[in-house]
């Protein structure tokens, strides 16, 4: 078989990346090769291949729901936005240039359509199955004409559509009937149905409401799955909630020493690869904050500057909310900060940055000895070496070139006293340096915190993807999702008005030309 299948969903954050990742794991654990796939991604939270490509941090997490190894064919489009109206274009895991969203809506993403569909045709050669994940929402009829990852990919690729809700938001009900409504009759030929997530409660309560549904649509909910604590696991993108004072779920256990450590994450504009303190807050006692005033700071035994698309924009952020002299102060006092990637960058002496904010020269926080140039190349790279005394494994995505001019060696930075700087992400995932490194956070902080000796990310990341493919197993109607994947939608939909109005000059075929046509308008 070669099928497939596209999770929608009726708004973004509906659950649909996690559905994904749960479809595939009851799918691998059945015997069948699975693959993930999105066609085009907006998010800051990326990873690197090992080929060196980068894509959406929620496809490599989708990747190894089905125990293969990640690719660029699975996320072919990654956008980067750098602002409220732009974005880098990421293709093929290269960045090829920046656009504004009205340059990319207004014809370039339809000369995309030709590469995804190339990703996804190869996927499909290799693979039984292949499981497509959707943006937003398929009945965004301004983007209609030029879609390329809802209903644009499901109808070059002939898959059924499976719709995703988030009924906790509540409306569930109206956004179902409303996707469906506002779409053609060729796209609604394709919704196959619907799966009502973060339900809570009694099922049976929820039942005269989804046999309405079936009676005004013609289309059955495929299954209702609970609210699950814990599972938002790889988010595409920070930027839609405020993430001051969230903090990231963990392990719900005791600290393993007599004291819990407190990290607080500076919520710095266009904050990327938050994930990173993921395995952060896996750990039993150490609780993990995002922050963003200069007194949330003060009962924190470890900072952490993350990473960011805007270097420049965050470090003048930092400054604007005093969080700059907050960092300065606790530098001078010993107590821990840990700058990752751009954080790195802003704790260094100086920046020269012709690329990506084109600020030029822009004297850092003088923290560590480093002064950073961006360059036009980008940095993508897979690392791996020691530090503390243990293995330790990363990945670089990066424009800013660091030039360490003194401290102690740390991973490609440098540490000086309890200030540390490093260009790796994931570097916390590799169980051994997490627990030096935190052991080295207690002991500055004067806390008596001991790390769980047999914690393990990778351990708990796989109990994670395991709770959603029981999700599926146990909530879906496995055998009924199982036809629609071999064989696709029913045949006799029927259509519900009024559908969508007349989109003109949609594109006749896909043009091959992706690379030419971005890196015309950069």
């Amino acid at each position: 078989m070669s099928g497939g299948l596209l999770v929608a969903g009726t708004t973004s954050d509906a659950g649909k990346s996690v559905v994904t990742a749960g479809i595939c794991r009851w799918l691998v654990r059945r015997g069948v090769k699975v693959a993930p796939f999105k066609a085009q991604n907006m998010s800051l939270n990326s990873f690197v291949t090992r080929e060196g490509a980068e894509i959406g941090r929620a496809q490599a997490m989708q990747a190894q729901a089905a125990r293969v190894e990640p690719s660029a064919l699975m996320n072919p489009v990654l956008l980067k936005p750098g602002g409220d109206r732009s974005s880098q274009v990421v293709l093929m895991g290269k960045p090829v240039g920046e656009m504004s969203a009205r340059g990319y809506h207004g014809g370039r993403q339809e000369a995309l359509l030709g590469t995804v569909v190339d990703c996804l045709e190869q996927l499909r050669s290799t693979y039984d199955a292949v499981i497509c994940e959707g943006a937003g929402s398929p009945a965004e009829i301004n983007l209609r004409r030029t879609d390329i990852v809802n209903m644009g990919i499901a109808r070059a690729a002939g898959f059924p559509a499976l719709v995703v809700g988030d009924i906790d938001r509540g409306g569930v009900f109206a956004s179902f009937f409303g996707t469906t409504a506002l779409l053609d009759p060729e796209d609604q030929a394709l919704i196959a149905g619907y799966l009502v997530n973060k339900f809570r409660g009694d099922v049976s309560l929820l039942e005269p409401g989804l046999d309405m549904l079936l009676g005004l649509t013609g289309r059955p909910t495929y299954g209702v799955l609970p609210y699950a604590h814990g599972l938002g696991i790889d988010e595409e993108d920070g930027l839609r909630v405020s993430m001051r004072g969230t903090v990231r779920e963990s392990v719900v256990a005791p600290p393993h020493g007599e004291d819990v450590l407190r990290v607080a994450v500076c919520a710095v504009p266009l904050m990327s690869n938050f994930t990173d303190v993921d395995a952060l807050a896996a750990e039993p006692g150490v609780v993990v904050r995002f922050v963003d005033r200069p007194e949330e700071l003060a009962d924190a035994d470890l900072v952490v500057v993350p990473g960011t698309r805007g270097t420049v924009k965050a470090l003048a952020w930092l400054r604007e909310r005093g969080l700059a002299d907050a960092l300065r102060r606790r530098a001078a006092e010993g107590r821990p900060v840990l700058g990752i990637c751009g954080g790195f960058q802003v704790l260094g002496e100086r920046i020269e940055d012709d690329v990506e904010s084109r600020a030029g020269v822009v004297e850092g926080l003088g923290l560590l000895p480093v002064r950073v140039r961006f360059g036009r190349e980008k940095v993508l790279e897979r690392p791996a070496g020691t530090a503390l005394g243990e293995p330790v494994e990363g990945y670089e995505i990066h424009h800013g070139v660091a030039e360490v001019s003194g401290g102690e060696p740390f991973l490609d930075g440098c540490r000086v006293g309890e200030v540390w700087g490093t260009h790796w992400h994931g570097s916390l995932e590799s169980d051994g340096f997490r627990r030096a490194f935190l052991r080295e956070v207690a002991r500055a902080a004067g806390r008596r915190f001991v790390p769980a000796p047999d914690t393990s990310f990778g351990e708990l990341r796989e109990e994670q993807l395991d709770r959603l493919g029981d999700l599926i197993e146990q909530h879906a109607d496995t055998d009924a999702l199982w036809r629609l994947i071999e064989h696709g939608a029913p045949e006799g939909l029927p259509f519900i008005a009024p559908g969508a109005p007349p989109a003109p000059g949609r594109p006749a075929g896909p043009d091959r030309t992706a690379v030419t046509a971005i890196e015309e308008a950069s």
